[in-house]
């Protein structure tokens, strides 16, 4: 005999009208209406339902009748078109067995009749994954990183792992995470920054990585996190420009992609998406102070934006847009000021409404300055000898950016929470699981 081959439930076609079919997966649902009986099963791609009459199999009606719902099942069974079922067909099931029986009580409702909170969700994540909705998000999420994965790597850029377990601050500061490392203090790293621009003068010229980043803040808001992903990349011999238009392509081939490939996971969270177009708008530090002014908020040249004053912003610039031209004082100590304005530097901010989700700028390559510039930020040069060393012997220009991934994924899904964009977050209270 021919081994029969597992379908998943979106593989169910025509072609299997009348033919016999396995299948795999979740109850979701159990209705019993004596002489028949219909569970949904549910698997990663789906749901179908399954149909057995009393007359069919009455052991397998009696299975249905009492099985509770999460159970792992194993389904073998005749295709039916009908037009009122999931999908417009049915399973006329002539083998089912359980796998392995659910608990009950369920922590919380994968149906959905009966709302959770986020907190409920995130400590019963194993069994919110589960949700066709939440599944949906993560299918999004690997075609996001798939698609920035794939466009830099088109556009000549070589993919780089970075040490995540580092003996100084990338950028100085507080936000660190120390850590024991045999005899010494360590920390988990800020950013792939420094690494990246070492690798700028070792001549590999156009690299990124995909990995994550630690910060120790304390936010507890809906949009920060304090373990996160973050693609970043560095190129040689180009400026600030030269990234920002990188980054505005890469993410309107993340936003191409997602529409072609996943029209239903977009179908399934009810979203509906338009590629942006390119290239974004630009406007300038002093133009959104100005905005942000005229519109009433307290503002002064050389703050940073706080969220409401980005909210006031993005009244007026809506959509995907960057600030440009910050003040050189507020940004790191690698970022390079203009020649003919030092108080002004070659950054950015892309901004998607009031969401940032990547900063960049050319980066300062010359070692006097350098060195000067880490002193500046009350920082001691001796504590970057690794990095600085690299400056002394033919370090070309060169610029990059750090892009969120979560939140360029809770920007395009519109979600209201940061936390649903990633599978298991890490914030100020939550460690588990």
């Amino acid at each position: 005999m021919t081994e029969m081959i597992r379908k998943y439930t979106s593989e169910i076609g025509d072609d299997d009208d009348g033919k016999q079919v396995l299948l795999y997966g979740w109850i979701h649902e159990v209705r019993d209406l004596g002489g028949v009986a219909f569970a949904l099963l549910r698997d990663r791609e789906g749901i179908i339902q399954i149909t057995c009459p009393k007359k069919r199999s009455p052991e397998i009606i009696k299975k249905l009748r009492k099985v509770r719902r999460e159970s792992v099942v194993k389904v073998i069974g005749e295709v039916k078109k009908e037009p009122k079922a999931p999908g417009g067909f049915e399973v006329l099931p002539d083998e089912f067995e359980v796998l392995n029986e659910a608990d009950a009580p369920l922590p919380l409702d994968v149906v959905e009749k009966v709302p959770a909170e986020l907190d409920t969700r995130l400590d019963a994540r194993f069994l919110d994954l589960r949700k066709p909705r939440v599944q949906a998000i993560f299918r999004v999420r690997h075609q996001m990183i798939q698609s920035a994965r794939a466009f830099l790597s088109e556009e000549g850029f070589i993919e780089v792992q970075t040490p995540k377990i580092v003996s100084t601050a990338t950028e100085g500061g507080t936000e660190l995470f120390p850590i024991s490392y045999f005899e010494r203090e360590a920390f988990l790293n800020q950013s792939p920054q420094l690494y990246k621009q070492v690798l700028m003068g070792a001549g590999l010229e156009k690299v990124f990585e995909i990995g994550p980043i630690f910060r120790a803040e304390e936010h507890n808001t809906v949009r920060h996190l304090n373990e996160a992903i973050s693609i970043d990349i560095e190129q040689s011999f180009t400026d600030h420009e030269g990234v920002m238009k990188v980054l505005e392509r890469l993410v309107s081939r993340v936003y191409s992609d997602v529409v072609e490939n996943c029209e239903k996971y977009l179908d399934w969270i009810e979203v509906e998406l338009e590629v942006p177009e390119i290239p974004f708008q630009r406007i300038t530090y002093d133009e959104a102070i100005e905005i942000i002014k005229r519109k009433g908020e307290e503002i002064v040249w050389g703050d940073d934006f706080s969220t409401p004053a980005l909210k006031t912003l993005s009244e007026e610039v809506d959509g995907h847009y960057f600030i440009v031209d910050w003040p050189t004082e507020i940004k790191p100590f690698y970022a390079m000021p203009y020649e003919n304005e030092p108080e002004i530097s070659k950054t950015f901010d892309l901004m998607a409404g009031s969401l940032e989700l990547a900063s960049g700028a050319q980066r300062v390559h010359i070692y006097d300055l350098l060195v000067r510039k880490i002193g500046e930020k009350g920082l001691n040069p001796d504590s970057f000898e690794f990095y600085l060393s690299a400056f002394r012997y033919g370090m070309p220009p060169h610029a990059g950016w750090g892009l969120g991934a979560d939140r360029l994924l809770m920007s395009i899904l519109k979600l209201k929470n940061i936390r649903e964009a990633v599978i298991f977050p890490r914030d100020r209270n939550r460690l588990t699981p």
